[in-house]
């Protein structure tokens, strides 16, 4: 079993009985296993080794440059506009990712939306992936106040969670298996949200999933 897996494991010990406070408590592990859609220390081993055999297949990739990311991004989204674009590439003890980010604002700075396209094909095996614990399981959760929720988005896995209370709510899309799309948004409605990320051309990051290939 690989390093990964293994703390992986621990991470698991705290998503199907981190809820309780000791002794046998059912509800309370029912309730973790409608959240995740993980029903056992065995179930998520088999979900965590399908992702690391589906990102160790195939070629290696060298990162896409940051440039090429950041010019997906969208200069206004509605009344908010870009106040803010960056990107890099870094890496360190092998993982490497290259990034791109923007911010919208309104006028008076009341509502925000920030969004990120990340390319994680640096990563070593499914350690990038490790980062975003919903891609290797199924939640669906509804409270007073909000929902979370994992779907697909153009086909692709995806999260999304609102906050109705606070307005605030994110969705998060794994595109290929390489690149995530995040948008944050603080303030703002879920349909504000929705339409951010429908201003991002997936398709250009469909069309770039072999892009850097290293040849063996």
């Amino acid at each position: 079993m690989s390093k990964i897996i293994s703390i992986l494991l621990i991470s698991a010990i705290f998503i199907l009985f981190g809820c309780g406070k000791g002794g046998d408590q059912p509800n309370e592990k029912q309730k973790s296993e409608e959240k995740t859609g993980i029903k056992s220390l065995d179930d998520f081993v088999d979900k965590a080794k399908e992702v690391q055999k589906s990102m160790e297949e195939g070629k290696k990739y060298e990162v896409v440059d940051f440039r090429e990311l950041k010019a997906l991004l969208p200069e206004n989204l509605g009344d908010l506009k870009r106040t803010n674009t960056e990107g890099e590439k870094s890496g360190a003890m092998g993982f490497t990712i290259s990034k791109a980010e923007a911010d919208y604002n309104n006028e008076d700075y009341s509502q925000r939306i920030d969004i990120e396209i990340t390319d994680m094909t640096g990563a070593s095996g499914f350690a990038g992936l490790a980062a975003w614990g919903w891609a290797m399981a199924d939640i669906d959760k509804e409270t007073e106040s909000g929902y979370e929720k994992t779907t697909k988005y153009k086909g692709h896995k995806a999260f999304e969670k609102y906050n109705n209370e606070y307005k605030d709510g994110s969705i998060e899309v794994l595109v290929s298996g390489r690149f995530m799309v995040s948008v944050n948004g603080n303030n703002v409605p879920m349909t504000a949200i929705m339409s951010a990320i429908d201003q991002i051309d997936v398709g250009k990051l469909e069309a770039m999933k072999d892009a850097g290939a290293i040849s063996e």
